[in-house]
């Protein structure tokens, strides 16, 4: 298995967008809907804090818990990306690409926000 530093690169950035857009991003909020709830409860100083846990079912659970990870998402999205680039290489690389590009954009606006914003 022989691998440019290039293509690695790009398949890392791509990893770490793809795991940001399940987890994190609104656009994807509706898919963790399926699998997670929110539960409210009152602290001691009476604000109320928000959980995501995820739903009963054993699918619905096995997919809650993972979603809900980041590091578990992580190296799931990982996993795919690294069979489909080795087996699907013109599939991949395009998919790649586009995400490669993205995660390189948030990473640098996340250090510009640090930079000017605070």
């Amino acid at each position: 298995m022989n691998i440019h530093w290039m293509e690695l690169f790009l398949l890392i950035l791509a990893s770490f967008r793809l795991t940001r857009l399940i987890v994190f991003d609104q656009i994807t909020e509706f898919i963790r809907g399926i699998f997670l709830e929110e539960v409210k409860e009152q602290n001691k100083d009476g604000q109320i804090e928000v959980y995501i846990v995820p739903k009963s079912g054993k699918i619905r659970r096995f997919f809650g818990e993972l979603i809900s990870c980041y590091w578990c998402t992580g190296v799931w999205v990982a996993i795919f990306l690294t069979i489909l680039y080795y087996f699907f290489p013109s599939i991949c690389e395009p998919f790649v690409l586009v995400f490669a590009i993205a995660g390189a954009a948030s990473l640098i606006e996340a250090v510009l926000q640090r930079l000017f914003v605070e």
